[in-house]
């Protein structure tokens, strides 16, 4: 049997047995809404990253507040598993679906299907390349990606070189804070950027291709890396040169990259805040379920933050 065959045969199962037990496997969080609300499904992509965690963690928190049945699905980051999940959320007939996808392209086909069995979808951190999203909720991560660009230039005098770490290709979140981070550089002429690659937001991955990339460009004196998680990476990678001879900028604002941020090691992260955007899809969802019209993009603030003003972001 090909590994294509197998995972074929192993998806069909999964489908069979989602669709035999309902959405009795998943977890069920916050009160038990009245019939009349019905049930909000919201599909994360991973909740081993810290940041989902608190995007998590804010969502529960005012489905409680508001008596919302919120049902929690974990893709851990698979594309494949997420589309069993809001096919699931398809047949059992869901009220909205919160979906924070692992991919927008791949995540596309099952915004369609949700909006042909009428089901509003809001998007939350990152879109569906297409199909119709009655909300997408994020930071802004063009001005965040911008705001990362500045301020590495300063840390490193407006000359040197620079590795670029992208996040998940595909994902809205890397395009965007590619896009502002790379229009912003580029009125920098003291500053090249002489790599980018890919560690797909994972902290182990980000270390090796950052222990690749400084041994082809032993010379770079800055790294971008458009998540916090990648920056860890890079300065285990790193070492004792992170944050002195080569400076580092984040992105999310979580809980490792503050503390780093205090260290020395990590230059800046631009945060996030994630528990609000778990909020505030959770009310938007509950406005639908009321029969209200919600605001089809809904943009958060993010913050610069340095050692100066770590201690506040803790």
């Amino acid at each position: 049997m090909t590994f294509k065959t197998a995972h074929k045969v192993l998806a069909t199962a999964v489908v069979a047995t989602m669709a035999a037990t309902g959405l009795a496997g998943c977890n069920r969080d916050g009160e038990s809404g009245s019939a009349s609300s019905g049930t909000v499904v919201l599909a994360v992509s991973t909740q081993t990253n810290p940041f989902f965690v608190q995007l998590v963690d804010g969502a529960k928190k005012e489905a409680k507040a508001k008596g919302v049945d919120l049902q929690i699905q974990d893709a851990s980051d698979d594309a494949a598993t997420q589309a069993n999940q809001l096919a699931n959320a398809v047949s059992t007939s869901a009220k909205v679906v919160i979906v924070n996808p692992t991919d927008s392209d791949a995540v596309a086909s099952s915004v369609k299907a949700l909006n042909k069995a009428k089901i509003p979808v809001i998007t939350v951190d990152r879109s569906s390349s297409s199909g119709d999203v009655a909300s997408f909720i994020a930071s802004d991560n063009v001005a965040g990606g911008a705001q990362a660009a500045k301020e590495l230039a300063t840390m490193m005098g407006d000359k040197g070189e620079i590795i670029h770490l992208q996040g998940t290709p595909g994902a809205s979140a890397s395009r965007d804070r590619g896009k502002g981070f790379t229009e912003e550089i580029a009125k920098h002429p003291g500053i090249k950027v002489v790599a980018k690659q890919t560690a797909n937001f994972d902290r182990s991955k980000a270390l090796d291709v950052t222990t690749n990339l400084m041994q082809a460009h032993p010379t770079a004196a800055g790294i971008f890396a458009e998540n916090d998680e990648m920056a860890i990476g890079a300065i285990s990678s790193l070492g004792s040169k992170a944050g002195k001879s080569v400076k580092i900028v984040g992105f999310d604002g979580t809980a490792d990259g503050i503390k780093a941020v205090k260290a020395g090691t990590l230059g800046a992260t631009i945060a996030q805040q994630p528990a609000l955007l778990g909020k505030t899809a959770v009310d938007q969802a509950a406005d639908i379920l009321a029969g209200k019209t919600v605001s089809k993009t809904t943009p958060i603030k993010v913050v610069l933050v340095t050692k100066d003003n770590a201690k506040d972001y803790e």
